[in-house]
């Protein structure tokens, strides 16, 4: 509150209120599970597929994976950014989304049930108005429900996922001149 008025954020919601979220289910025709997210005004298009095979490390131990890919669209943002494959190489803030998105949707799944499949989970964000990690975790994990459904093998699935991020009050110790400084992890 700033003295007696209700702080309001730029796109008109209170402190307390979450961006509108919902889902379209399908909307790739051949992955085995996807869907878009919208988190207010962001969206990522998820799509899960399942491969008979596993990463080296497990071959042969009778487990199965899950991982992430991440990446952002050229234009998501108001300024186009270059393709990271151009680059060469991914960035470190998209390794570190990427092992995030990975790390937790595994925890969903019963891998020692999966045989030795590999299921991945592709994030791609089509609009960033903020939260794209969060919309990632949450669609990626209803991209891969989908695809183990399909294939009939959703009683692997062990726990639901979904992720939201809160913010930190702005303090006297807090820089908030930056929108960058506010969009970072604590």
């Amino acid at each position: 509150m700033i003295g007696n008025r209700p702080q309001v954020r730029a796109d008109g919601r209170v402190p307390t209120q979450l961006r509108p979220v919902s889902f379209e289910l399908g909307v790739q025709k051949w992955a085995e599970g996807s869907c878009i997210v919208h988190f207010g005004d962001t969206r990522v298009l998820c799509a899960a597929t399942i491969a008979d095979r596993v990463p080296p490390h497990l071959r042969g131990k009778g487990t199965g994976w899950v991982t992430a890919e991440y990446s952002m669209l050229p234009r998501a943002t108001a300024e186009r950014s270059d393709r990271e494959s151009a680059k060469g190489r991914i960035g470190g803030r998209t390794h570190e989304i990427q092992r995030l998105i990975g790390r937790s949707l595994r925890d969903a799944v019963d891998l020692t049930k999966l045989g030795e499949r590999t299921i991945t989970v592709d994030c791609d964000v089509l609009q960033a108005d903020g939260g794209t990690r969060t919309a990632s975790i949450t669609g990626g994990y209803v991209a891969l429900a989908a695809a183990m459904t399909t294939y009939g093998m959703d009683r692997h699935l062990v726990a639901k996922v979904a992720a939201i991020s809160v913010g930190m009050p702005a303090s006297p110790s807090r820089s908030t001149t930056s929108k960058n400084s506010l969009n970072r992890p604590l």
